[in-house]
C-alpha cells in the first residue's frame, strides 16, 4: 500500500486524503495552498474560527478573501468524524512553554490523541509544530499507537515537515519559503517530501531523520535569539557610554559579513521559545546549556530594562512618574502582525504599572476585544493632543514608520520623553532609542 500511494504521488499527484489540524498561523496559510492542488479537509476545535472561515474571514489578517476564493477545494469543520476520510494528516497546533519555562505539549498530545483514535491502517501522520529533537517518535507515536491499537512503522507511519510562517510577511509565504521534510521510514519520508513539492515552489530539503528535521527547526529561531540577544547587550553598553547602537551597526555593517541584527523586544512563539525547547532537552540528557540560556535571559529582560531606562530619564527630565501619562505605541508581537500574545512589551507595561504610569494602548493592528481581555482596558481608537508625558514607539508597524514627527509631537506635552525601541523616527528627533 505504501509503494502504491507513493507512485500516485509521483506519478498522478493521487492517492492521499489531506487533513490539516489546527488553523491557525501556521495550519490555515498551508491548508489553503494545497487546496489549489487537492481536496482538504480543514479543522479546528474553535467552531466560531471555523464559521468565520467558512465565511472567508481571517481575524489573523494573514490572508484575505482572494486567498480563499482561489482554494475551492477546502472543507472547513470542526467535527473529528470528517477526519476519518483522511489517510494523510498534518497537526499544526501551537507548542508553547508554561510559566516554569518548560515545554507545554498539551495541544500536540491531545491532537495524536483525537487523530489516533480515527486512525487506519497505512495512514501517515506529519507533525509541524515545533519541538525538541525527539519529541515525535518519543511523545507523540506513543499516543497514536495507544488510542489506534496500531504498531508504529508497521500499521502506520510519520512524518516531521517543521513550519516556516513569519506572521505579517507577505513576501516570504508557504509557496515560496523553502521546506525541510522527513519521514519515519525512506519510503514515508519520500512521500512527505513528494506532497509538500506539489505547493512549494522553490524546492524542499528531504533530512534523513525525523530527529535530524526537528532540531534543525529548533536551531533556526535558536540561533536568531542569541543574535539578538548579542546585540541587545551591546545596545545595553552603548547606552551607559552614550553612543548610538544604530549608529554603530551602520558603521559595522559597511563590512560584507556584518550580520544584520537590530536590538529589541523579544516575543512570540517562535524566538522567545523555541530555544527553551531545546535546552529543556539537553538538560534531560545530562547537559546544562549556558550560552543559550544566558541569550534567553538577556532577551526575556529586555522589557524591564527598556522600562527602568525610561524611568531613569524621567527622572532626569524632572518628570512626575506617579500618575505620568504614557502612550504605548504597538503591543503586538511583531510589526504587521495582530497578535498580541508573547508579546516582549507586555513586560513593559508591568513595570511601568507598578510604578503608578497612567497608560494608554494605541494599535491599530490589534483585536481590541483581546487587548481589553489582557490588559483590563481597551486601547484608544483616537488619540488627544499634548496629553502625553511619554510616548514609546514599541512596534514598528508600517503605519508608524509612515507617520510623521509632528503626530507625535503633536501629542506630547511641553516637557516629553519620545522613546522610540524601533528605530522608526530620525535619531535627532527622539530622547531615548535601544
Amino acid at each position: 500500500m505504501v509503494q502504491e500511494i507513493l507512485s500516485n504521488v509521483i506519478k498522478k499527484n493521487k492517492g492521499l486524503k489531506l487533513a490539516v489540524i489546527g488553523l491557525g498561523y501556521v495550519g490555515l496559510p498551508l491548508a489553503l495552498e494545497f487546496a489549489k492542488k487537492r481536496k482538504v479537509i480543514a479543522y479546528d476545535l474553535n467552531q466560531i474560527r471555523i464559521n468565520e472561515l467558512k465565511a472567508s474571514i481571517d481575524k489573523n489578517l494573514e490572508t484575505s478573501k482572494k486567498q480563499f476564493k482561489n482554494s475551492n477545494l477546502i472543507k472547513f469543520t470542526s467535527s473529528i468524524k470528517d477526519l476519518k476520510l483522511a489517510n494523510f494528516y498534518i497537526i499544526t497546533v501551537p507548542t508553547p512553554i508554561n510559566k516554569h519555562k518548560k515545554p507545554n505539549l498539551v495541544h500536540l498530545l491531545n491532537s495524536s490523541k483525537a487523530i489516533g483514535k480515527i486512525l487506519k491502517k497505512n495512514d501517515i501522520v506529519v507533525y509541524e509544530s515545533t519541538v525538541y529533537p525527539g519529541c515525535i517518535e518519543e511523545d507523540c507515536v506513543p499516543v497514536l499507537e495507544k488510542y489506534s491499537k496500531l504498531k508504529f512503522n508497521i500499521d502506520f507511519f510519520c512524518g516531521y515537515s517543521p513550519e516556516r510562517i513569519n506572521p505579517g510577511d507577505k513576501k516570504h509565504t508557504v509557496a515560496n519559503i523553502k521546506k525541510i521534510t522527513s519521514g519515519s521510514t525512506p519510503k514515508i519520508a519520500n512521500i512527505v517530501d513528494r506532497v509538500y513539492k506539489t505547493i512549494v515552489t522553490v524546492g524542499t530539503y528531504k533530512t534523513s531523520s525525523i530527529k535530524i528535521a526537528e532540531a534543525a527547526k529548533v536551531i533556526e529561531n535558536t540561533q536568531r535569539d542569541l543574535n539578538i540577544a548579542l546585540i541587545n547587550e551591546l545596545s545595553i553598553i552603548f547606552n551607559k557610554m552614550n553612543i548610538d547602537t544604530q549608529a554603530v551597526l551602520d558603521a559595522a555593517g559597511s563590512k560584507w559579513n556584518f550580520l544584520p541584527f537590530k536590538p529589541g523586544l523579544v516575543g512570540g512563539h517562535c524566538i522567545g521559545i523555541d530555544p527553551y525547547y531545546l535546552t529543556y532537552k539537553a538538560k534531560i540528557i545530562g547537559y546544562e546549556p549556558r550560552v543559550i540560556l544566558a541569550g534567553r535571559e538577556i532577551n526575556y529582560n529586555m522589557g524591564k530594562y527598556v522600562a527602568l531606562n525610561l524611568i531613569k530619564k524621567m527622572k532626569k527630565k524632572k518628570i512626575k512618574i506617579k500618575n505620568s501619562n504614557v502612550l504605548i505605541m504597538g503591543l503586538t508581537f511583531k510589526e504587521n502582525c495582530t497578535d498580541i500574545r508573547n508579546s516582549g512589551v507586555e513586560r513593559v507595561i508591568s513595570v511601568l504599572k507598578k510604578s503608578n504610569c497612567n497608560l494608554d494602548f494605541y494599535d491599530p493592528w490589534a483585536d481590541r476585544v483581546e487587548i481589553k481581555n489582557q490588559y483590563g482596558f481597551f486601547p484608544k481608537l483616537k488619540l488627544k493632543k499634548y496629553s502625553y508625558d511619554v510616548i514609546l514607539i514599541a512596534v514598528a508597524h508600517n503605519i508608524f514608520k509612515n507617520m510623521k514627527i509632528k503626530f507625535f509631537l503633536d501629542l506630547c506635552k511641553k516637557k516629553h520623553i519620545i522613546y522610540d525601541l524601533k528605530n522608526t523616527l530620525d535619531s535627532n528627533k527622539v530622547d531615548l532609542r535601544l
